[in-house]
């Protein structure tokens, strides 16, 4: 049989039993999701950073009471924009060098913008040390998903992979709990103290990667089938000629080989046109689970979540209506910290579909009462008392919009925050799912960037000064996402990779979870080779 001489074995049942999950597989998975930290960290710390007063000074001179807009939206966005070209670059890095070693640059990479940060005394260092930080938390975030969807057991693949963004959300909780004690330092520590905070993400990532294993799918690609046996066994804590690792191995080599024939690569432009080929039209084609990949996490960034989590503080400020904004965007991240968990649950036990599904219903409902409420009787309505400050007219009603705030964080934090990375870590096959999940990931950080520098320009003040109004925008995307949750998305629950393989190339998104495995990739590659039918359980 091609493929290093994979036994026979794995031609059993389609609905074999895996070998059982141990202890140990759940502990490399989840030290694996402590990348997600870097994303969260970096994205929360900023909110609360450029809203110090010393801060402030620093890039716009004494007196200054705000950034000005295009600083303020410089400052936040560019994070997203190196992030982008980061995941771009992973993709190649994951296929050459390894997924491992990428992420292990990603966080010496990380680590370098973190200390231009740290040291810097005006604009320009910041920019760059966050574009620098960016292209390492780019190589990060997209190979972390890569790299837990290929080592994890099939049947809680979507829990821990979900870890990931549980990561983000105590990276978010962390960042919040640094600004809100700093906020009233009067020197540079209020804002370098939450910059050096993030050395330790770096340390701790890289030097534990060292003691992690390689994806064994990452040494099948590369036909070094006996290191994927020796990983495939310590993974899931069998012995390498055992029966599970037989058949999980014969699996992976036979999928990797149909894909290999079906569109073969000739070089290296021709291996990321292969991410585009076939048509749009044609279930399972590589250009559908492209743009499936790249759209999922595009519509993830229009929920509008990172406009809580990048600009609440000083929009919350701007509204005259919170005493204390650094306090609501703590609660606003303490609430995203505890509602993600339950995801670790729903995602197996209800599904990927309906978790999205209901989520964006969910989500859309909240954007809509709090743009209703802050338009009407909310946010939008103060007055100036006598001292000059501005104050809510219905304390109550902005007490509404903040609760229906955090309702919305709950919708997203438990189904569309973990659910989009688990589905880019499972749609795309062996040859392209380096490049079509750094692809997806970049269309995440791509939108992010976007977000990160409109949003400015459609609360400030000074220019678009939509103030609750936003929420009407967000809540309008949030009804795409619902509709683009239930024509696009199949349900990949219970499946390995091969088989999610095999599942969007022969039924729907609104038939997927009814789909049941017929046949294995390695049964039909046997089949063909010998021209006879194998027997299920047979062994070499």
């Amino acid at each position: 049989m091609p493929g290093g001489g994979v036994g026979l074995v794995g031609l059993i049942d389609v609905n074999r039993v895996e070998a059982p999950v141990t202890v140990k597989a759940y502990l490399l998975c989840a030290f694996a999701a402590f990348g997600g930290v870097f994303f969260g960290y970096d994205s929360g710390y900023i909110n609360g950073v450029t809203g110090s007063s010393v801060f402030i000074e620093l890039i716009e001179g004494p007196a200054a009471t705000k950034l000005s807009g295009p600083n303020n939206s410089l400052i936040t966005s560019i994070l997203s924009a190196g992030t982008f070209f980061g995941a771009l670059i992973a993709g190649d890095c994951a296929d050459w060098f390894g997924r491992r070693p990428t992420i292990i640059a990603g966080c010496v990479i990380y680590t370098i913008g973190c200390i231009l940060q740290a040291a810097s005394h005006g604009l320009a260092l910041i920019v760059g040390g966050r574009l620098i930080a960016g292209v390492g938390v780019g190589f990060v975030s997209a190979i972390i998903i890569l790299y837990m969807s290929e080592i994890c057991p099939r049947k809680v693949r979507g829990a821990l992979v979900s870890g990931y963004q549980f990561c983000i959300t105590i990276g978010l909780l962390v960042a919040s709990c640094v600004t809100y004690a700093t906020e009233n330092r009067t020197d540079t520590s209020s804002y370098r103290i939450p910059i050096s905070i993030q050395f330790a993400w770096g340390l701790i990532l890289g030097i534990g990667l060292f003691l992690l294993p390689e994806s064994p799918r990452y040494f099948v690609k590369r036909e070094e089938i006996d290191k994927a046996r020796g990983v495939l066994s310590r993974l899931r804590g069998q012995p390498p000629n055992s029966e599970y690792i037989e058949a999980e191995l014969a699996e992976i080599v036979a999928n990797a080989e149909y894909e290999r024939e079906a569109v073969p690569v000739t070089g290296y432009f021709s291996s990321w046109m292969r991410c585009f080929s076939g048509s749009l039209w044609v279930a399972g084609s590589n250009l559908r689970r492209t743009v499936l990949g790249t759209s999922l996490q595009m519509m993830q960034q229009w929920t509008g979540v990172n406009f809580i989590f990048y600009f609440s503080t000083p929009f919350l400020q701007s509204t005259g209506a919170i005493s204390n904004a650094f306090l609501i965007s703590l609660i606003f991240t303490l609430v995203n910290v505890l509602s993600t968990p339950v995801s670790f649950w729903a995602i197996e036990r209800v599904g990927r579909r309906p978790l999205l599904i209901w989520g964006a219903f969910g989500m859309l409902v909240c954007q809509f009462l709090v743009a209703t409420i802050g338009v009407t009787i909310g946010f939008n309505k103060t007055h100036v008392d006598a001292a000059g400050t501005t104050i809510a007219n219905n304390i109550p009603a902005v007490n509404a919009q903040i609760a229906f705030i955090a309702i919305y964080i709950f919708f997203f934090a438990s189904t569309w925050g973990p659910g989009a990375w688990v589905v880019i870590g499972e749609i795309f096959p062996l040859p392209i799912r380096s490049r079509g999940v750094a692809l997806s990931t970049a269309s995440n950080w791509l939108w992010n960037t976007i977000i990160a520098v409109i949003a400015p320009y459609m609360v400030n003040q000074d220019a678009g000064n939509l103030r609750s109004s936003v929420f009407f925008i967000w809540g309008s995307l949030c009804t795409c996402a619902f509709i683009y949750s239930y024509f696009l998305i199949s349900e990949t629950k219970g499946l390995t990779l091969e088989q999610v393989d095999r599942m969007l190339q022969e039924t729907t998104p609104r038939t997927s979870s009814k789909w049941r495995p017929k046949a294995t990739y390695a049964r039909e590659t046997v089949e063909q080779h010998y021209g006879e039918k194998a027997e299920y359980g047979s062994s070499a």
